[in-house]
């Protein structure tokens, strides 16, 4: 199956529209923007993503909170979640995964590189 749909969950917006444009523009993905969680579980029944960026910090609902939230609906809990932090280090990124995360890419982020990352990790897991 190939990855068209993701939602993009991000407070700041500079670098939410610097990754709509790099996901649009090289990888040819449909982007939907929300600006914290709570706005993410409010659109993603609407948008049908097929795969979520999700800042970590954020106000009003953080990103682990709006992951477990997705988690416990029953028609959403299969979307992959992919954590987007500055905070990388391998302890950070055991943990997201044990939150269930399907992987967690860097910030600050290339944007020539992030559509391939997302693929990558795509693929990953729908092979896994």
């Amino acid at each position: 199956m190939e990855l068209k749909k993701i939602l993009y969950v991000e407070d700041e917006p500079d670098i939410s529209q610097i990754a709509k444009l790099a996901l649009e523009s090289v990888g040819g993905f449909e982007v939907a923007i929300a600006v914290n969680g709570r706005q993410a579980l409010e659109m993603v029944r609407d948008f049908r993503p097929q795969l979520i960026l999700l800042d970590v910090m954020m106000p009003e609902m953080d990103g682990p909170t709006a992951l477990a939230r997705l988690q416990s609906m029953d028609d959403l809990a299969d979307i992959p979640v992919v954590f987007m932090t500055a905070k990388v280090q391998a302890e950070e990124v055991s943990r997201y995964q044990a939150l269930g995360a399907a992987d967690v890419i860097a910030k600050p982020f290339d944007p020539m590189a992030l559509s391939e990352q997302v693929r990558q990790i795509w693929r990953a897991w729908h092979s896994g």
